[in-house]
């Protein structure tokens, strides 16, 4: 079946814009890589109603491609449509660490995760470190979930520029004080200027290294902290491999759009984190202005509201930075590469060797070239080079099974 509209992602921007695209009544698909709609946002919530929209859930959507005017959206199926929403999220990004790759070291993203869409503990003890805001929710999140929650490290400090920001929006500063106070109630400490520097333990997690930190992120006044799990967190970074496949123009590492959404490429929308990590509310909005670039011009209200939403993003990007004294954290043997086990060590010889690039690095390395290909260690790689990270383009978007391309095979060839 052919569609008006192919919405990949169903997080809050996904969600929204394939409901108000239905009720104006254009034919929507909706797929997504997991088993229930939401996203991260709103993973284990009660499943939302989505009238006229076929909902292609378990979809891993690894490429798309325009023909005779049309996308063609290739996943275990492969689907038809004039148009293309790109809402596909953004992932935890993480920087590495000694002890960083022991079983118990967790992205604060994928403990959230566990809780809510598994209803799994990650673990008893735990430590929640990192930078932004993000970690509030997690740290609650746990202690919902009957974790005891030991503290939660804030690597950078309190910024005058986030305090006015939230001034300007109470519901953000509600929350927020929300978060505080379930911590104080369960007498967690919120420590700023801290970082777990090294985890420790023989075959798990069984304790970490935190030390406090100068502005600029360098390590001081070291102390242990006994525990069984570690979630972290330094931010996201916007899922937007197929983007990128399509020849959209970005801006750093996100694709950029104009106020009804459409990127440069003619027939492609995008919206929420791919666009720049904003939050769900700002990923609501944005979903229900993509569909004014099929039916007709934006409300105003919906343009002011997502100015302002996207002002309060700029000042959390400013207020929490990723620091380059994170790399004096490292040792020799720390791993930087989790899939194919690249340690520092090996970064630096290839150094050496004249690999001044992520891409050179790569080749000589082969840090990125494992299973995740870049998506855990890409900012960290990028860094160690001295360059700023940056999108990688790859034929794949998504790690595919053999019989997803003979899916796609016999297509073509029918």
């Amino acid at each position: 079946m052919s569609y008006d509209l192919a919405v990949i992602g169903a997080g809050p921007a996904g969600l929204t814009a394939a409901r108000v695209a239905a009720k104006r009544g254009l034919r929507v698909a909706l797929l997504d890589a997991y088993a229930t709609t939401g996203g991260q946002f709103l993973r284990g919530t009660a499943q939302p109603r989505l009238t006229g929209v076929d909902v292609l859930l378990g979809q891993r959507v690894w490429a798309v491609e325009k023909s005779a005017g049309a996308f063609l959206v290739h996943a275990s199926t492969t689907v038809t449509a004039a148009t293309l929403l790109v809402a596909t999220g953004a992932h935890d990004r993480v920087i590495p660490f000694p002890g960083w790759d022991l079983p118990g070291v967790l992205t604060a993203g994928g403990a959230q995760a566990l809780v809510k869409g598994e209803r799994i503990r990650p673990g008893e003890e735990m430590v929640v470190a990192g930078t932004g805001p993000f970690l509030l929710p997690v740290a609650v999140t746990l202690l919902d979930a009957g974790v005891r929650v030991k503290e939660v490290l804030e690597a950078n400090r309190p910024s005058p520029r986030m305090a006015a920001a939230l001034a300007r929006i109470p519901s953000k500063a509600t929350e927020a004080l929300g978060y505080a106070r379930r911590l104080a109630e369960a007498r967690v400490p919120y420590r700023t200027g801290h970082a777990v520097v090294a985890a420790h333990g023989e075959d798990s997690v069984e304790g970490v290294t935190v030390a406090k930190l100068t502005a600029d992120w360098k390590p001081y006044a070291w102390r242990t902290v006994d525990c069984d799990t570690v979630a972290v967190g330094y931010g996201f970074t916007p899922q937007a491999d197929l983007p990128l496949q399509l020849g959209c123009a970005f801006s750093g590492d996100h694709v950029v759009t104009d106020d009804r959404q459409r990127t440069s490429v003619e027939g492609v929308l995008a919206a929420g984190e791919v666009t720049g990590v904003a939050g769900a509310p700002s990923a609501v909005v944005e979903g229900a202005l993509a569909v004014h670039a099929l039916v007709g011009e934006p409300p105003p209200r919906l343009l002011a509201e997502k100015a302002r939403l996207r002002r309060f993003a700029r000042a959390l990007e400013l207020s929490y930075p990723v620091r380059d004294g994170w790399r004096d954290w490292l040792t020799p043997d720390t791993v930087v590469c989790r899939c194919e086990e690249v340690t520092l060590r090996a970064i630096d010889e290839a150094r050496d060797l004249g690999a001044h690039d992520p891409r050179t690095l790569k080749l000589l390395a082969r840090p990125g070239m494992g299973w995740c290909q870049g998506r855990m260690c890409g900012h960290a790689v990028a860094r160690l080079t001295g360059h700023e990270p940056a999108p990688q383009k790859r034929p794949f978007a998504q790690p595919i099974t053999l019989a997803d391309l003979t899916l796609h095979d016999r297509e073509d060839n029918a």
